[in-house]
């Protein structure tokens, strides 16, 4: 085998060594490359307390409730189900009742939504298409077409 042959040989036995890593670790993260899960897929899995995740729905009516020290407490609703969601610290300017609001963190034992952080729509006209076409199967959301058109 000549010096061009080895290194060709090398090269390819290094390259499949690293397709079957990567294949190993993407095997190893199918359940968590999600980029939220709503009420129903939480239930629906029966996500043990302690798990880190990305909650994701509208933020229910009438469900928020601030206590001290930035303490926030609402509710996150999908249509089949809603989970309480308990939050420390400064909620997103554009948060309020009805929006779409994705928190991320840990589920606690008593069910309740532990999170660390918040993030809300950035404007009229936006929503995480994760969001919008989860809202949209479930008839909770039907969005503008301009909206509509964004999330596409």
């Amino acid at each position: 085998m000549t010096r061009k042959q080895r290194r060709l040989t090398l090269i390819g036995v290094a390259g499949c060594i690293l397709a079957i890593a990567l294949g190993l670790v993407l095997y190893a993260m199918n359940d968590t490359i999600v980029f939220f899960n709503s009420p129903a897929d939480v239930q629906a899995k029966n996500v043990q307390p302690g798990t880190r995740f990305r909650l994701g729905g509208l933020v229910k009516e009438g469900s928020v409730q601030r206590g001290d020290n930035q303490q926030v407490a609402f509710e996150i609703m999908d249509g089949q189900g809603s989970i309480r969601v308990n939050y420390t610290g400064m909620l997103p300017d554009l948060f309020r009742e009805g929006q779409g609001v994705i928190a991320e963190g840990a589920l606690e034992h008593s069910g309740v939504f532990r999170a660390d952080s918040v993030l809300a729509k950035h404007d009229e006209n936006y929503m995480p298409r994760e969001v919008a076409d989860t809202l949209r199967r479930q008839g909770l959301w039907q969005g503008d077409s301009k909206a509509s058109q964004q999330t596409q």
